[in-house]
């Protein structure tokens, strides 16, 4: 490996792990409370303390129909709720994480991509890709 890769290998790991190591309140994404079809652009906020980053889903029967995503009490995590929106009542799962940015987007957060730059890492290193 030369010195070039481990150069970009280590400003990688920094960017990543960087926000954490600096800031005393976890930063996530917000989005108010959205029908799936509609688009938004997720804005960066930070938590209050003892608040963790959430998405939540929101089911209508076997339909999912309504997302949100921003800082919730610790408590709130894992909670079922119900919520009437326009005349029509959904349950809203409220899932939790702890990372910077862990909220980005469905089925990834920063500890699996920490886990993928690792392995990517490894692989660089050892020559195997």
């Amino acid at each position: 490996m030369n010195m070039l890769q481990l150069l970009r290998v280590a400003v990688l790991l920094v960017y990543l792990l960087l926000p954490s190591l600096l800031c005393d309140n976890l930063l996530c994404y917000y989005s108010p409370i959205l029908e799936h079809e509609i688009t938004f652009e997720l804005i960066v906020t930070e938590c209050p303390p003892d608040e963790l980053c959430f998405k939540a889903d929101g089911r209508y029967g076997n339909h999912s129909a309504l997302s949100a995503r921003g800082c919730v009490p610790k408590k709130v995590c894992g909670q079922v709720k119900s919520l009437r929106l326009k005349g029509t009542v959904y349950t809203m799962t409220f899932n939790c994480c702890d990372s910077p940015y862990c909220n980005s987007c469905p089925g990834l957060d920063a500890k699996s991509l920490l886990i993928t730059v690792t392995l990517v890492t490894v692989s660089v290193m050892t020559g195997s890709l």
